[in-house]
């Protein structure tokens, strides 16, 4: 049974800003609940990067029931000007008595500046209330505001005997329904969608979300280091989502000039015969891409595991075996001599999926790794 508490309000804040995932860009989500005299008078979240934080919707809502009233918010409110003005400077306006903060920004050059000016105006403040799974819902935005780079989930699906595809290729389907499901679901939540052209050619894929109601699609990343992928792809004769093809300088011109002609944003990444991944991921980065669904086959996700270059992994298994020794494996990882260097998971989830088992985790790199 719940306890009528802050935790209780704050969880609230927390699912509000849950709901929003995959929809404000580079910006974090939060979630924002106002109550007066133990009634719940205002809420909101971040919907749109750009458009108005949690506290402007929820102290909107609460109108003149904001003064005297506990402000909860998963997010420390901003105290600068970006694209809309500082959240603290709302919230003295409101008359609101005290504030509850889960997490302080994770940028350095703004964390606790909020807080500060809160309390300077004789707020009541008090933070780190269910910090944990605030920080845990803004994992994407905290690796972008502190490093520039993009988060990156690798996902794929195998049968417990690591294959992707039988030896003939057929991969459909791996897994049951449920876990489809749930992979649009990652795919709504992510900024951008990255397989290898080996994936692009083998199963011409849109890499759409596709849910039973309208959902986000992500831009596709194509890894392409020859430009081999077909002018009538999907990825490119289809125009729901952007399409970025990663490459090389020395991949071929004229291909590079059609698939541009096309609506195709090509990109070199190195000088050599493979994409430089790092210089990639600093790139997506630059242009504001904060977070990456990789459904790579096991080429591509093994070279970025070996670099360091994966955050967070979900491992769907199918309960079967299909065998066969030229099947293509899930990942390709260059060998370890010890057991010692194997590239450990931490923070483990294991649940099922309907019938399939779904394990997620985060690596855990050697210190010399350079992610």
């Amino acid at each position: 049974m719940e306890v009528l508490n802050d935790e209780y309000y704050m969880s609230l804040a927390i699912q509000l800003a849950g709901k929003a995932s995959g929809q404000t860009g580079i910006n974090p989500v939060v979630g924002c609940v106002v109550v007066k005299e133990g009634r719940i008078v205002g809420i909101g979240t971040h919907l749109k990067r750009g458009e108005g934080h949690a506290e402007v919707h929820a102290l909107s809502m609460a109108g003149s029931e904001a003064q005297g009233a506990t402000v909860y918010v998963t997010l420390e409110p901003c105290s600068h000007h970006g694209k809309t003005p500082p959240c603290c400077d709302l919230i003295m306006k409101s008359g609101a008595a005290r504030v509850v903060v889960a997490a302080t920004d994770p940028n350095p050059v703004v964390s606790g500046k909020g807080v500060k000016r809160l309390r300077e105006q004789g707020i009541e403040v008090s933070t780190g209330l269910m910090e944990h799974e605030s920080r845990a819902l803004n994992e994407k935005f905290n690796k972008y505001i502190t490093t520039r780079l993009p988060f990156v989930t690798w996902k794929t699906a195998s049968t417990l005997d690591g294959k992707i595809a039988t030896e003939q290729g057929d991969s459909k389907w791996v897994t049951g329904a449920v876990a489809r499901e749930q992979t649009h679901m990652l795919r709504h939540q992510h900024a951008a969608i990255m397989v290898g052209i080996g994936t692009a050619l083998a199963d011409d894929p849109q890499l759409t979300t596709r849910a039973v109601v309208p959902a986000i699609h992500p831009i596709r990343i194509i890894v392409d280091s020859s430009l081999r992928l077909p002018l009538d792809a999907r990825v490119v004769s289809d125009k729901s989502a952007p399409t970025i093809v990663l490459t090389t300088e020395q991949a071929d011109a004229e291909k590079r000039r059609l698939l541009k002609e096309a609506g195709v944003d090509v990109i070199s990444c190195g000088v050599g015969t493979v994409v430089d991944m790092k210089a990639a991921l600093a790139e997506l980065g630059r242009r504001e891409i904060g977070s990456i669904l990789l459904e790579g086959g096991g080429k591509l996700s093994g070279s970025m595991l070996d670099e360091g270059l994966i955050d967070k992994v979900v491992l769907y298994y199918a309960t079967k075996f299909i065998g066969g020794a030229q099947a293509p494996q899930n990942i390709a990882l260059a060998g370890r001599a010890l057991m010692s260097e194997a590239i450990p998971l931490e923070r483990v989830q294991v649940e099922m999926a309907g019938d399939d088992i779904c394990v997620t985790g985060y690596p855990r790199y050697a210190a010399d790794t350079i992610a």
